[in-house]
């Protein structure tokens, strides 16, 4: 049985069907018989840009918040690279936040 993995990522509101297609489209999201399955729910997400980064949205040095959606999927292992690599090339920020860990499934 192939391992199951949940994977959470923020993403400003503004991008969160692209975010959203680009992952599904590297395998995020597939239940039975099912692809592209997700849970989205809104949020503020907070953050301040130090020296050297380059912020799509705020200024270095200075406190920003933005409507971000936090986006919950399962991946299966073998395809986690390949579906974080996606998430990096849609997501607008530098550095996405995201996480995953295993978890157990139904399968």
């Amino acid at each position: 049985m192939t391992e199951l993995h949940a994977l959470v990522a923020y993403t400003p509101a503004t991008h969160t069907d692209l975010v959203l297609k680009a992952i599904g489209d590297a395998g995020a999201g597939r239940i039975g018989n099912y692809s592209h399955c997700s849970f989205v729910s809104p949020g503020t997400g907070s953050f301040t840009p130090r020296d050297g980064a380059e912020p799509f949205v705020g200024q270095v040095g200075r406190s920003e918040k933005v409507a971000e959606d936090r986006i919950e999927c399962v991946v299966e292992e073998p395809l986690l690279a390949a579906v974080v690599a996606a998430l990096r090339a849609a997501h607008p920020y530098e550095e996405p936040a995201f996480m995953s860990w295993q978890v157990q499934g139904w399968r």
